[in-house]
């Protein structure tokens, strides 16, 4: 291997040569020949000799291990880490540490300036803006669970005060494809339901198609814990001896349901809420928001950089990229959504299920509300299959006898008492 030019040549040799260059007309091909180096490098040093030939040096100049930044720079950087301690000192904030890729990203949104990440490290601790994190007794179990999208999906719900500035608590539903880590569903609630539930799986069903599994805890609105569910709770009846309404719907779709069978479990899967979460209290604290309409654009935002640009600590890919690359690679155990026969509709699956009997007048009752049953024989059972719309505050009741829609009703909500489901 050759040794660099100045192990080769002291500068006073590569001087002359240069005279002889410059004031004796020898050619460029036999100084490259003598000296063994490219010409870029041959006119870079004699850029330099006739810049000033007293100092003219082979050396190396090697670049300084840190880059300045510039002033403006670093007063944003300084006035985003107030911001941050003001978060962490607030009591009505649930935040305690700095977070400082969120300052990163804040930066570069509010400011159109790039900052690496070290850099802003490196400034919070030595201006003072920085917490040390508290160790973990046990490591987070943070491995891929699954080799297919859609053979896993983690559902969950988080109930957290996601602005100071609101008067309540918010529901943050979400559903994670475990193999690509892409969030297919999220979206904040000011109350939680089984009919929030039954949409969630609407939007990833249509979308995505049937999965293969979904992986839930045992919040009564997923699984019926005999001992627990005192409503229904029969002493004959064994815990998942009763189907909920979220489990029924996951039945028709022949999607099979996995519990968690304590929080310690549940918390072996990683949850992106989490993420979430904290960014969203940042940006609702900051922006004061008071709303869940207005978190909820903060959600859309943070979903859109969570799933399309930003590559996730554990599978080292961004999500919708890892997802799509399955598609491609026939990776998925997604199927095709079908409408489950005897079934007309999407409202027959995602829907509310009651079941009643016909009277002698050929009708049903429920809350007090009477309605006619066509196409049934008397004292036989029929099942309501009820779609509400919470804007319209109407709900459409689908009457089915075995194999047959025999009515459908548009009735009030109220009358319904939907707020129970």
């Amino acid at each position: 291997m050759a040794k660099q030019l100045h192990k080769r040549f002291s500068p006073e040799e590569v001087k002359t040569l240069f005279q002889k260059y410059l004031y004796e007309g020898i050619e460029l091909i036999y100084i490259l020949e003598t000296l063994r180096v490219k010409k870029s490098r041959f006119f870079k040093l004699l850029k330099e000799y006739v810049r000033d030939p007293n100092n003219f040096s082979l050396q190396y100049k090697r670049k300084s291990a840190t880059r300045r930044i510039s002033a403006d720079v670093e007063r944003n950087i300084i006035k985003e880490l107030k911001e941050e301690k003001r978060l962490i000192e607030d009591k009505d904030i649930s935040t305690t540490s700095y977070n400082y890729s969120y300052v990163k990203d804040r930066i570069y949104e509010d400011y159109k300036q790039k900052v690496s990440l070290p850099t802003i490290i490196n400034r919070a601790k030595k201006e003072g803006f920085y917490k040390p994190k508290k160790r973990k007794k046990r490591a987070h179990d943070r491995e891929v669970h699954s080799n297919y999208i859609g053979e896993l999906i983690q559902h969950d719900s988080s109930h957290h005060k996601f602005s100071p500035y609101a008067d309540k608590k918010w529901y943050l539903i979400t559903s994670l494809d475990d193999y690509s880590r892409l969030l297919l569903y999220a979206k904040l609630m000011e109350r939680e339901t089984s009919w929030h539930h039954i949409v969630a799986l609407q939007d990833v069903f249509l979308v995505r198609g049937f999965p293969f599994s979904y992986y839930v805890d045992s919040h009564s609105i997923f699984r019926f814990v005999q001992g627990r569910d005192s409503l229904w709770r029969k002493h004959h009846l064994l815990t998942d001896d009763v189907e909920t309404q979220w489990g029924k719907v996951l039945h028709d779709c022949k999607v099979e349901p996995k519990y968690a069978l304590s929080p310690q479990a549940k918390g072996k899967i990683e949850r992106p809420y989490r993420w979430l979460q904290d960014r969203i209290v940042r940006t609702c604290a900051r922006e004061r928001i008071e709303t869940v309409e207005g978190a909820g654009k903060v959600l859309k935002y943070e979903l859109d950089r969570y799933n399309n640009h930003q590559v996730h600590s554990t599978t080292k890919e961004i999500p919708i990229l890892r997802f799509e690359r399955a598609i491609k690679e026939k990776r998925s155990l997604f199927r095709e959504f079908e409408i489950p026969s005897p079934y007309t509709s999407v409202k027959d699956i995602f829907c509310l299920r009651i079941k009643r009997k016909i009277d002698a007048y050929h009708k049903i009752s429920i809350n007090n509300l009477k309605l006619k049953v066509h196409k049934a024989p008397l004292r036989e059972e029929i099942e309501l299959r009820i779609v509400p719309d919470e804007k319209a505050g109407l709900a459409e009741v689908r009457i089915w006898y075995k194999d047959i829609l025999t009515d459908v009703y548009q009735v009030k909500n109220s009358d319904l008492n939907i707020v129970h489901f």
